[in-house]
């Protein structure tokens, strides 16, 4: 894979130079106006407003439907309508579609089914055609957007039970091997929309049926709701000897990037894939789900808390407009002020202690997994070098010490504030302990956390607590089953696995998932918007590009909105497909997850992300790379307009774009999941100058991207030296704020004894000898096993039914003389040898 340059500050620092407009609410000092000032060359521009985001598993239903098919399609949807209705003509006469029976729908359907199985390439596509028609909603008979999205998820139904998806696979097979279109494009100097069109509307036929039969709605019926656990069934298991269906999308993706098949429409591919692991093995709801019943399966306490919902519940911080004074003395302290930091200090000490009371008192121990999505977010600004404040975090106090009376009620508003119940793993324990008693008796006692004897009583009040709010997670116990099957093999038997759609994916994605992972990040590479165009990268743009290029103005900004949008979606569908990966397979198995993490790791994903989020974020989450009235439905419906600037323009009044949003939160959580707990890839942050890249996402206002961008600098804090720590204290209260407390993490301070360099190498080697002995045991089952047992039963051995070839009864006798008769026996020398 081609590596992503290493995303430095370079030119675009931390610390943008616009002059974008802050507004005061009356005339201030100077160094009021000094701050304000200060704070607006950070942000560049205003203030972005709070966005109303609501994350999930995927946009509304339109809005996905819409996304399917680029702005250069639109004419298609005329020429599907004319081949169903020269087809229906000569079937049904005197009658539309709507009018119907559903029997008679039923027998059309069937007809249509038949007549897609002729030699007639060119006849089999306009049947392919009006079979996408019906999918699409029969909108030639509709009045409303909402009348096509009614009767397009009327007639998927209806078209899955007659088995067009079962069709339409066989006809994806045959275009996937269909050489000479292979040929005619790689012979092309420039591949066009033209030359994907079977592809395109088998994929988009199968599109629909997914997306229409996966939503869930109340008023669905019971048959309805039976075809869809059938059709997630089909999709998930393996069909009459065949792979599972996700299984053949990865393979058109690698054969994409590879170059053999430059043709693909790789938008509609990784949508189709994206969609179909979401149904099969579910969405961020059914994750909650199913780790709720591991644990219980498990016998682990139940979660005390559902991540997304605890984000949801979170606002973006903004700053307080009346702590500006506050700001102000923090900022340039003059010399009378000096003692009252001193006091600042002894009121941090004091909000420690209301922490501790708040941790002994809580009663909420037990909580969800430790690398889950569990924090929130904080500033909406850069903090700059020379301590700007950003107050977006500031707890409402009085600049002075405080009163005995203000601290008593610091005590009891504080702890209310913490999104989180603070969590302690059995190795913070353990290691909590080593340093105690290395201390006070001069010896350890391993991995004991119970013996206490010869400590003193502040020591047992401190074990007490975290074990009041240790948490063991599905992983740490799918870790210590690991380990006691490879130490004993024979006693603890061959393990039961549950074949479930995620271990069945797995299996399959196995031998060829390096090349899977590297695909999906070269297209990444190739629609990410920092990336320059290479004439070695592949070409993302045949499914978008018109086979006449634009010859005037308005047709080059129509198709270069299109191409942005292109490359959007592309983002949106890789960054969501890889952390449902992540997460299920995380959820199956530990190590299915480390090998998936290791493959990404190692195809440089990390700078790849990094790389993506080196531009100016604020501007892409608000793009408005879309043209409303071409979007389907509303293309469908209403006459295509003539192109003029107005219409281009005429787009949603969104304050954002939820895509981009979506995708930037996605690979936000992806790079938490890459590098948490594990200081090898910590450093690779570190080393990529990821601190700056990371605080300029700040400046959006959205609870749950900024928690992701604090958890991803909160563990990076230590290595970044004092001086970073200083000048940053805005970003470190943030995170105190806004992310998970670990009780005896100090890394806030560099004195981590994770921190020593010298232990990463080795990390990851250790890591991949893990997973490596998972897949060989789990999966690589030689017959010849040197555990297998041997029968020493004389009887039993030659009772044995063996399979003898056909002709081997001709040969008896013959093999009889030569194999047994004519060999002569030494009795001595056996007898000798044993």
């Amino acid at each position: 894979m081609e590596d992503p340059v290493a995303p430095g500050v370079g030119s675009s620092s931390a610390n943008s130079n616009g002059n974008g407009g802050g507004k005061g609410k009356q005339a201030a000092p100077k160094g009021r106006e000094a701050f304000r000032s200060q704070r607006r060359e950070s942000e560049g521009s205003v203030d972005c407003p709070t966005l109303e985001f609501e994350y999930g598993d995927a946009d509304g239903h339109a809005a996905e439907l819409s996304e399917l098919y680029s702005y250069t399609e639109n004419l298609e949807f005329t020429t599907n309508r004319r081949c169903f209705e020269e087809d229906f003509k000569t079937q049904v006469q005197g009658k539309e579609w709507l009018e119907l029976e559903e029997d008679a729908q039923k027998a059309y359907v069937m007809g249509l089914l038949d007549r897609l199985e002729v030699v007639s390439r060119e006849r089999r596509l306009k049947v392919a055609r009006a079979v996408l028609y019906l999918a699409q909603g029969t909108f030639g008979e509709c009045d409303s957007e909402v009348d096509v999205l009614h009767w397009s998820r009327y007639n998927c139904f209806l078209l899955y039970q007659m088995g067009t998806f079962s069709a339409f696979l066989e006809l994806l097979h045959m275009e996937i091997d269909n050489s000479q279109a292979c040929s005619s494009a790689l012979r092309k100097p420039a591949i066009s929309i033209a030359d994907s069109t079977e592809l395109r509307v088998l994929l988009s036929v199968m599109y629909l049926l997914v997306e229409n039969i996966r939503l869930e709605r109340e008023t669905d019926s019971c048959r309805w709701r039976t075809a869809r656990e059938t059709f997630r069934t089909e999709l998930s298991f393996s069909m009459h000897n065949e792979e599972p269906f996700a299984l053949l999308l990865f393979s058109m993706v690698t054969k994409f990037c590879s170059g053999l098949s430059p043709h693909f429409p790789i938008k509609k591919v990784l949508l189709l894939l994206w969609k179909v692991v979401m149904f099969t093995l579910g969405g961020f709801e059914r994750l909650q789900v199913l780790k709720v019943q591991k644990r219980a399966e498990l016998g682990l306490p139940p979660l005390a808390e559902d991540s997304i919902q605890v984000v949801k519940s979170m606002r973006a911080a903004s700053p307080p407009s009346y702590t500006l004074d506050l700001g102000e003395s923090q900022l340039a302290p003059p010399p009378s002020k000096l003692r009252g930091r001193r006091g600042s200090r002894r009121q941090l000490l004091t909000k420690q202690d209301s922490l501790d009371i708040y941790n002994e008192r809580d009663l909420f121990k037990t909580e969800e997994p430790a690398t889950e999505e569990e924090e929130d977010s904080a500033g909406d600004g850069e903090r700059t070098l020379d301590g700007e404040l950003d107050l977006l975090e500031q707890d409402p106090l009085v600049p002075p010490p405080p009163s005995q009376a203000s601290l008593s009620a610091e005590r009891v508003a504080f702890p209310k504030g913490l999104p989180w119940a603070p969590k302690v793993r059995q190795k913070d324990i353990e290691h909590f302990l080593e340093m105690s008693r290395n201390k006070f008796i001069g010896f350890t006692l391993g991995q004991d956390t119970d013996t206490l004897v010869g400590l003193p009583r502040p020591i047992h009040e401190s074990v007490k607590t975290l074990k009041q709010h240790k948490y063991i997670s599905i992983a740490d116990v799918q870790i210590k089953n690991e380990e006691d099957l490879e130490k004993c093999p024979m006693s603890l038997g061959e393990e039961v696995v549950p074949e479930t759609p995620c271990e069945i994916l797995y299996q399959g994605m196995l031998y060829s998932l390096p090349q899977y992972m590297i695909a999906l990040l070269k297209i990444l590479l190739a629609a990410a918007p920092t990336s320059k165009a290479k004439t070695d990268s592949i070409n993302i743009l045949a499914d978008v590009l018109p086979e006449e290029m634009p010859i005037t103005v308005l047709q080059s900004m129509k198709l270069g909105i299109d191409v942005n949008r292109h490359k959007e979606i592309i983002v949106k569908s890789i960054s969501a497909l890889l952390l449902l990966l992540l997460k299920h397979f995380k959820l199956n198995h530990i190590y299915q997850f480390e090998y998936v993490s290791q493959h990404l790791v190692f195809a440089n994903c990390i700078p790849l992300i990094l790389k993506f989020f080196n531009q100016n974020i604020l501007s892409y989450i608000t793009a408005k790379n879309s043209i409303s009235i071409l979007d389907y439905p509303c293309c469908t419906i209403q006459d295509l307009p003539e192109l003029t600037t107005e219409s281009l323009e005429a787009g949603d009044n969104n304050q954002f774009c939820w895509r981009n949003l979506f995708s930037c939160i996605n690979l936000l959580r992806l790079l938490n999941k890459l590098t948490k707990w594990k200081h090898s890839r910590t450093m690779m942050l570190v080393v990529f100058k990821s601190a700056p890249i990371l605080k300029r996402a700040l400046k959006v206002k959205q609870a749950m991207l900024q928690l992701y961008v604090l958890k991803l600098l909160k563990i990076q804090t230590k290595y970044l030296g004092r001086q970073w720590r200083k000048s940053n204290m805005k970003t470190m209260s943030a995170i105190y704020q806004k992310v998970r407390h670990r009780m005896n993490d100090d890394w806030a301070y560099g004195n981590d004894i994770d921190a020593r360099p010298w232990d990463f190498q080795a990390e990851e080697c250790t890591l991949r000898a893990n997973i490596e002995a998972f897949n060989s045991r789990r999966y690589d089952k030689p017959q010849d096993s040197e555990f297998s047992p041997v029968d020493n039963c004389l009887q039993s051995v030659l009772g044995q039914r063996l399979d003898l070839p056909e002709d081997f009864h001709y040969s008896y006798e013959l093999w009889l003389e030569r194999e047994v008769f004519s060999q002569p026996i030494c009795w001595e020398e056996l007898l000798q040898s044993h």
